[in-house]
């Protein structure tokens, strides 16, 4: 097996860009779901935003580099990732805020329905953004499982709002399939991507959705904390509205006027002054992503995934993988039921494999396809058997929990 990996890893066409992140020496990162690595480019174009546009350009800069259009160019960068027009994306806020947005816009133009309809298990911050609108008196939550989904779409129902890939588990939707299903009953579709982008495939425009988010700090290597994304289809440009009516969002935010008039199209879904440096990080990493090209980082986050599915079920045969057997139905990760998987995991970072643990008992490991080897999965695989053989996750320290997990 260690044989096979290191032939593999011979015959990758994207090894190469291995060498542009920053990855620490004697470490496996298998964490890249959660944050993404550095791009030795963000760090050298960071350093020329903050000492010549921010240090010697001022104020000047929002003309002078194009601050002012960052939002609009980094979304039209990512937009072909997605399936998407660059016109159809813009990158700003958090992902919670732009569900917030999305969700709102949503609701106004399905006039006599409240119901956003999700799943019980959904990434928190998407069902809290529902509760937010519900204690409004604008929203009403429903949850149905995932295979009961379709048959929960009646008329009431504004909105069908799920995240494409799962978090905990990596199960995929059928995005089309549901698409077609929630337009059928008369409801929009909004896509959380945030565990999609850059690294499975997602076609909005084919599929027909209608909004998506996405955040900027996984698999686009954008930074602790990074802008985020949202989409809406060029068809709902002129219709849709939202909540958070921002300077930025005004038709002509250095008219100053008294009165919120939205801006044409995605520019409409801005609200505050743009974050600049976390812009300028995130595009290089958007760049990154798309010179390495979405088919071949599909093409091996799949093999890397099978290949570390295969060698965790050799090295450790009674750890339950609960990831989609395919690796077309899952995303770039593998999750692993463990009663102490924050233990496990804990004993991997002590021995430098950096995965991470959700709650209650979830063992991920993530495989970011422009930096992970085979080599990595197959010692990462080695690393867990013999933590496990040995009870060595048992010791006092991996059982104390760290305020993030």
């Amino acid at each position: 097996m260690l044989q096979s990996a290191r032939e593999l890893d011979a015959g990758d066409a994207i090894a190469g860009y291995r060498g542009q992140f920053d990855l620490p020496p004697g470490v496996i990162y298998l964490d890249g779901n959660s944050l993404g690595a550095l791009p030795l480019r963000t760090a050298a174009h960071l350093g020329e935003v903050v000492r010549k546009q921010w240090g010697e350009g001022l104020i000047r800069s929002w003309n002078t580099a194009d601050w002012v259009n960052l939002p609009q160019r980094v979304g039209g960068k990512i937009a072909p990732l997605i399936g998407a027009q660059p016109h159809e994306v813009i990158a700003c806020d958090s992902t919670s805020v732009n569900l917030f947005k999305l969700i709102a816009a949503a609701l106004q133009m399905r006039p006599g329905r409240k119901v956003v309809l999700s799943e019980p298990g959904n990434f928190p911050t998407d069902l809290y953004m529902i509760a937010g609108l519900e204690a409004q008196g604008l929203a009403e939550r429903r949850l149905a499982e995932r295979a009961r989904l379709v048959d929960a779409l009646d008329d009431d129902v504004a909105l069908l709002m799920l995240t494409h890939v799962h978090y905990k588990t990596g199960e995929m939707f059928d995005m089309a399939a549901l698409t077609k299903a929630a337009h059928e009953a008369g409801a929009l579709v909004l896509w959380d991507l945030s565990h999609s982008t850059g690294a499975v495939p997602v076609q909005l425009n084919a599929a027909g959705a209608d909004f998506a988010v996405g955040c900027g700090y996984k698999y686009l290597n954008g930074g602790p904390g990074a802008p985020a994304f949202a989409y809406a289809a060029e068809r709902h440009h002129d219709t849709m509205g939202q909540p958070l009516t921002g300077w930025f969002g005004h038709a002509a935010p250095f008219a100053f006027e008294d009165d919120y008039r939205p801006a044409p199209g995605m520019e409409r879904m801005l609200a505050g002054t743009p974050p600049v440096l976390g812009l300028s990080a995130l595009e290089q990493g958007v760049e990154l992503v798309a010179e390495i090209g979405m088919d071949r980082l599909v093409e091996k986050s799949r093999g890397l995934s099978e290949f570390l599915r295969r060698a965790i079920a050799h090295f450790a045969p009674d750890l339950p993988c609960i990831s989609p057997a395919d690796p077309a139905q899952r995303g770039s990760q593998l999750s692993f039921r463990h009663e102490n998987a924050y233990a496990l995991s804990q004993a991997l970072i002590a021995r430098g494999i950096i995965g991470d643990f959700r709650d209650p008992d979830i063992l991920r490991l993530g495989l970011a396809p422009a930096y992970i080897r085979y080599e990595d999965c197959y010692r990462a695989a080695e690393a867990l058997g013999e933590i496990l053989q040995t009870g060595e996750w048992e010791r006092d320290e991996f059982m104390q929990r760290a305020a993030v997990t």
